[in-house]
């Protein structure tokens, strides 16, 4: 729809046409377009019964028709029930027919009609019709939105590329609101039809001028949208293309002064660094295969950049670098000892690697004959007893770089093996990562906690470590990042573990478990003076001069506020103490502080741990056993009472089934021994036994609390005391055999911690005391039992003891507090 150029308002004779119209007109239906009054518009006909309509209607003496719009354009011919029920009559100015046998028209908007009835169907539609006039009432209102009309019009004259300046003239030059409405609406931009037909029905100017403004408005935030988008666009093209000029120039530039351009200054940078890198042949052709891509690809795109990442990656990589060991036996000998005390069994075997190694490069060979792989050495033992502290030292006594990988928690296979280079931010492994913080080709890599790796739909980092921890293998350890073989066999792999139960049985297959066990409260001591006092004093920022510790001191500390395998809670209490005496010292004290073993619970308070076992066995019923944990070995208590009733047994401390059987077990084998025991054979008739192992919230399994569970039921139904310094370990059978159990060492430890005097172990397990400490050996006496009756004559006391309540242990006592222990587990 379009407005002729050069139109003017009509004369006054032609708006007087409007009482003319006849009452019954020709009907011409319009498709995909609207003709409103007081406007002229061009008009093709193609129809043959629209043609014939004009044709009759040029002829007549009005040649006015009614123009009515279809509600469906998409109708070849539509019928009454097709069209709108309000139109525009219109005079025919002009009619020429074109050579494709239509007929173009130029007709002018005369006033709005609506259709009462069609009369006639053929050749064409006629209807009676009324004429519509349109509703003008003066107002304020009515002003202010012919105002608002003509201000949002020239906003869309400014933003349409469409309409031409000389229609916002004839807008600005038109008083009639009436004009002004249908001027605008003929030549609004994409007006949708229905919106044109709601304009042309509504009888109030002030609602069509409302309506339009609502379009208007609408329109405008399209455009003005549309408008910023090509104006960022445009900015962002203008940006790229000064660029792309000063890129240009610049190298014009340099070409001129003989200098190279920034690309191809990177590219030889990195030619340069392919060449001093040194790598394998299979890397360096790698290397060489992306940086003949890279010199193909402008800078700006995005896999120059990858290629970028991977090649300083590559470049970066150890290859050839390597630290030189100190394999001087004596001095690796000393720096061993200045950092850990005692540790005999590991010192002796890293010293044996370093004469190995000397020996080889000593007595020549090819390079494959002196590069020593040796075994990959795994520290298994309780926390706090210098495992990871052990490798540094390694590293200090070899001269090597040190890294330290905790592997705790780790879910993700890629962390070792790293992301391959199709991921969007991909990283080689943590291996990889670690050698190139390093810089060198073997340094000493500890790999903490590797009995806490998980795994998970994301695979399994342990089966990842196969290959690593292989010397066989991991000559050719392949990262998924770097896709090419980094040699990793002159890297000392050290790993550590609290237990070795969750180690998978392949990866503990590939290394050398050296175990160590808690420390001796002379060793704790030892440690203490020489390693966590002077260190925790320097930490506190105190000088050596300004406090000392007593021996007796550091052995109350040890005994009453910690009970553990290592020494970590150890140096914390020590730092404790330490931070107080610096409190003093800032507050003006002055004088050297010497830490006497009367000082310590002034300084730490009342005491955590309390030597209960005497307390606790104080009446029959009460044995002392000893258990392993994966923090150490401990002790613990199994007390046992009798009440009236019929047989029964009940085990109740959170036991595991194998535990529940061998108190069944013991049972049985005391019933069996009642005569030799002096048991009244209806002492089981009478009374149910119930078997208790305090700490219900601990879960404990294993069969080496047997032969303790049959001294405590023993104890009860005889009447005879356990002796108050006595601890035992042993599986029992039916027959009365004791069988060896395992984690002599830490349970023996744990006995002697506690201050008992006198162990019973199976016989078969005589050969680990040769792992116990002199001290240990020199201070405890050790019962070494094949049957169980020689438990009981070494437990039990000769004389009967009735208990006030004659039952036996009670169940339920008032407990001194205590920290709480982690899981026990039997072996």
């Amino acid at each position: 729809m379009q407005i002729l150029s050069g139109r003017k308002e009509p004369e006054k004779t032609e708006q007087d046409k409007g009482n003319e119209i006849p009452a019954e007109l020709p009907i011409l239906p319009l498709r995909g377009t609207v003709v409103f009054p007081m406007t002229v518009i061009p008009l093709n006909v193609g129809q043959t019964r629209s043609i014939r309509l004009v044709d009759e209607a040029v002829t007549s003496s009005t040649r006015i028709i009614g123009l009515v719009t279809s509600k469906d354009d998409k109708i070849e011919e539509p019928g009454p029930g097709d069209l709108y029920g309000v139109g525009t009559a219109a005079i025919i100015h002009r009619m020429l027919r074109a050579p494709d046998n239509t007929v173009r028209l130029i007709v002018q908007g005369l006033e709005r009609i609506r259709i009462k009835e069609f009369t006639t169907h053929d050749p064409y539609l006629k209807a009676r019709v009324e004429v519509a006039e349109d509703r003008v009432e003066k107002s304020v209102q009515l002003e202010a939105l012919q105002r608002n009309t003509i201000e949002l019009f020239r906003r869309l004259v400014a933003l349409a590329p469409n309409l031409p300046e000389e229609l916002l003239m004839a807008a600005l030059n038109v008083d009639d609101p009436r004009q002004l409405v249908y001027m605008i609406a003929s030549s609004f931009p994409r007006l949708e039809i229905k919106d044109q037909q709601e304009l042309l029905e509504l009888d109030s100017i002030e609602d069509k001028l409302a309506k339009l403004n609502a379009l208007m408005t609408n329109e405008l935030e399209v455009l003005e949208l549309g408008k910023k988008i090509a104006t960022q666009a445009q900015g962002e093209l203008e940006k790229n293309q000064r660029e792309y000029i000063l890129r240009e120039q610049l190298k014009q530039i340099k070409k001129e002064l003989g200098e190279e351009d920034e690309q191809a200054s990177e590219l030889k940078e990195y030619d340069k660094k392919i060449a001093d890198a040194k790598m394998s042949p299979e890397g360096e052709k790698e290397a060489r295969r992306e940086l003949d891509r890279m010199r193909t690809m402008p800078p700006a795109a995005a896999e120059y950049h990858v290629i970028k990442t991977y090649l300083d990656w590559l470049t970066d990589l150890p290859w050839n670098k390597t630290t030189k060991d100190n394999l001087e036996i004596a001095a690796a000998r000393v720096i061993l000892d200045e950092d850990h005390y005692d540790l005999k069994d590991i010192k002796e075997r890293l010293l044996e690697y370093l004469a190995v190694r000397k020996l080889r490069l000593e007595r020549g060979g090819d390079e494959e004959t002196r590069a020593y792989k040796g075994s990959i050495l795994c520290f298994v033992g309780p926390p706090g007893v210098g495992k990871t502290s052990l490798g540094q030292s390694i590293a200090r006594a070899l001269g090597r770089k040190f890294i330290r990988m905790s592997l705790g928690g780790m879910h993700d296979e890629a962390e070792i093996r790293g992301h391959r280079r199709t991921y969007i931010g991909a990283l080689p492994g943590r291996i990889v990562q670690s050698l190139k913080r390093a810089e060198s080709k073997n340094p000493v890599m500890m790999l903490d906690e590797v009995d806490k790796l998980g795994s998970d739909f994301r695979g399994d980092p342990s089966s990842a470590l196969l290959e690593v921890l292989d010397p066989a293998q991991n000559k050719n350890f392949r990262d998924h990042y770097l896709d090419v073989d980094f040699d990793l066999s002159q890297v000392i792999f050290i790993c550590t573990a609290n237990q070795l139960d969750p180690v998978q049985p392949a990866l503990r297959d590939r290394m050398e478990i050296i175990q160590l066990s808690g420390y001796t409260e002379e060793e704790k001591l030892q440690i203490a003076r020489g390693y966590l006092v002077p260190r925790q004093i320097e930490e506190n920022g105190l000088k050596k001069e300004e406090v000392t510790f007593e021996d007796d001191a550091i052995r109350q500390i040890a005994r009453d506020f910690t009970r553990e395998a290592g020494v970590r809670n150890l140096e914390r209490q020590i730092g404790s103490v330490c931070r107080k005496i610096a409190t003093g010292i800032a507050e003006g004290k002055t004088a050297p502080v010497v830490v006497t073993k009367e000082q310590v619970s002034e300084l730490l308070g009342k005491p955590r741990f309390y030597a209960e076992v005497a307390e606790r066995t104080t009446m029959p019923g009460v044995a002392t056993g000893m258990a392993w944990t994966p923090v150490g070995g401990d002790i613990l208590f199994i007390e046992a009472t009798k009440m009236p009733g019929g047989k029964g047994f009940i085990v109740t401390g959170q036991l595991g089934d194998v535990m529940k059987e061998s108190a069944q077990a013991a049972l049985s084998f005391v019933r069996s021994k009642s005569k030799e025991l002096g048991i009244d054979d209806k002492m089981f008739q009478r009374n149910d036994i119930h078997l208790h192992i305090p700490e219900g919230a601990t879960p404990k399994d294993g069969p080496s609390a047997g032969v303790t569970m049959a001294t405590a039921i023993a104890s009860l139904l005889t009447d005879r005391q356990v002796k108050n310094d006595i601890a035992m370990t042993g599986e029992i059978t039916l027959r009365g055999r004791v069988l060896p159990v395992g984690g002599i060492k830490e349970k023996v430890l744990a006995a002697h911690r506690a201050g008992l005097k006198l162990v019973i172990l199976p016989k078969r397990n005589e050969k680990d005391l040769d792992d116990l400490p002199d001290q240990v050996r020199s201070e405890l006496k050790f019962v070494l039992a094949e049957q169980v009756t020689d438990v009981f004559a070494a437990a039990l006391s000769a004389k009967r003891v009735k208990p006030s309540n004659g039952a036996g242990a009670s169940g339920i006592e008032l407990r001194k507090e205590r920290t709480p222990r982690v899981a026990k587990k039997r072996e």
